[in-house]
């Protein structure tokens, strides 16, 4: 593709009115986006125009978006405390209504040193506060939590899981 003194006074005068290049390209007809943008930069055009745009429709509607946003939020977490509850009723029915005040008087609450093969590793509390301390009671055979602690960590597989295996 030549370059003639018609084609480059023609790019200034477009690339000045704030046309795209490949507004321009098509224009020019037979040239590519990137060979104008390519020349305008040789060319040192900098400059550009004002560029149109057209303007966005303003709708008669207030717009919807801000309230549907807070209300699938709002949706989600609901939905997300459902699940909870509904796991903690769960647990409660697998393991006695009482089982969690029952199971919190067994914890030893043992630090990071005192843990053994066969005490519970379930850490409570905040790593960074001093209070921090394991459940340490009996650990189940095989699992590094008590019986209580397995059934919030471990989660059985599901029909369509355990056929896979």
């Amino acid at each position: 593709m030549n370059w003639t003194n018609e084609r480059i006074e023609l790019l200034k005068k477009l690339w000045t009115e704030g046309l795209s290049a490949s507004k321009i390209a098509t224009q020019l007809g037979s040239i590519t986006r990137n060979a104008v943008i390519g020349k305008a930069h040789r060319l040192k055009l900098s400059g550009r125009g004002k560029i149109t745009k057209h303007d966005p429709k303003v709708s008669s509607h207030p717009s919807c978006d801000s309230h549907f946003s807070v209300k699938t939020h709002a949706h989600t977490a609901f939905l997300q405390s459902e699940n909870i509850t509904k796991h903690h009723t769960k647990i409660q029915k697998k393991h006695g209504k009482h089982s969690v005040i029952s199971i919190s008087s067994h914890h030893i609450h043992i630090t990071l040193l005192q843990l053994t093969e066969s005490s519970c590793r379930w850490p409570l509390g905040d790593p960074l506060n001093e209070d921090f301390h394991f459940c340490g009671a009996a650990s189940e055979e095989g699992s590094p939590y008590c019986s209580y602690h397995s059934s919030i960590a471990f989660q059985p597989l599901t029909e369509r899981r355990r056929v896979k295996f």
